[in-house]
């Protein structure tokens, strides 16, 4: 599953990788941990061209009471063992809160990497998942729904993001999913409503291993209340070493592929948090 994200790309960075245009910018600020039940920066099909706030999580139009489906599985109730070879039925197509928003409320959720833990430890033991330099922020699938809550009569949009069985690097993490992260020339195409379904189907599926690395962090990460960018450094080593052959009289750790050649980068760039370069 995916129930814990991290963007703390600058806003002004996220418009213009996404070609679009954050509705009250000023309330778009850097999270580190994004969980369920946070406002966080979504791109409605509705509205493609904006960028604009809503709920992780979100509850049926039929439920009587709120609820945060955060995540909805691809295959649905199928693959139960999650196979990273299934390739059979997608089940969300059936599911009765999810067979409508993939039809017709798809959204893209903006991220710099994700937080997972081990099956059963969860975030007791978080990882760090990311993308390489060039590929953040990055846009995971996920669907949408409006839900109007009967005690105060507010309409509430919520999302949910998609998951595919786990690839190879976040098995080593030791969870068995993942969100399904579009390539950059499908985002267009997963907000069209003018996407044929098996073509949307067709995206649902795991991001390549091969791009991506960890690194272990704090369990602090595990409060919702913990915001502090300082929990996005190592703890330990990475799943695949980066290197970095430079001559200097002393060495840094630093987060997310960062060295010391980004970290000068970064200053050239202040409109860029440091570990994000």
């Amino acid at each position: 599953m995916c129930g814990r994200y991290v963007l703390i790309t600058r806003v002004e960075l996220v418009e213009k990788r996404f070609n679009v245009s954050a509705k009250t910018p000023e309330l778009f600020a850097p999270d580190p941990n994004i969980g369920v039940g946070s406002m966080a920066p979504v791109i409605l099909d509705r509205e493609p061209g904006a960028l604009v706030l809503a709920r992780f999580g979100f509850s049926p139009p039929w439920a009587r009471k709120k609820m945060h489906l955060f995540n909805a599985r691809a295959e649905g109730d199928y693959n139960p063992a999650n196979d990273p070879l299934y390739r059979g039925a997608r089940g969300i197509l059936d599911k009765p809160a999810f067979r409508k928003p993939i039809r017709t409320q798809r959204c893209l959720v903006v991220a710099d990497a994700i937080i997972e833990g081990p099956t059963g430890e969860g975030l007791s033991k978080p990882w760090l998942i990311y993308l390489g330099q060039e590929e953040r922020p990055f846009a995971m699938a996920a669907i949408w729904e409006n839900w109007t809550d009967p005690a105060t009569g507010l309409d509430v949009t919520g999302f949910a993001i998609i998951t595919a069985p786990a690839n190879d690097l976040v098995r080593r993490v030791g969870h068995d999913r993942c969100p399904v992260i579009l390539e950059k020339d499908e985002e267009q195409a997963w907000l069209s409503t003018q996407t044929p379904l098996h073509d949307i189907t067709a995206m649902l599926r795991s991001p390549d291993s091969e791009r991506m690395n960890a690194y272990p962090i704090s369990p602090e990460i595990k409060k919702p209340t913990s915001h502090s960018i300082a929990l996005l450094q190592p703890t330990g080593e990475r799943l695949r070493p980066e290197y970095t052959f430079e001559i200097s009289s002393h060495l840094q750790r630093y987060g997310m592929g960062e060295t010391r050649s980004k970290e000068k980068r970064n200053k050239d760039n202040p409109d860029q948090l440091s570990l994000f370069a």
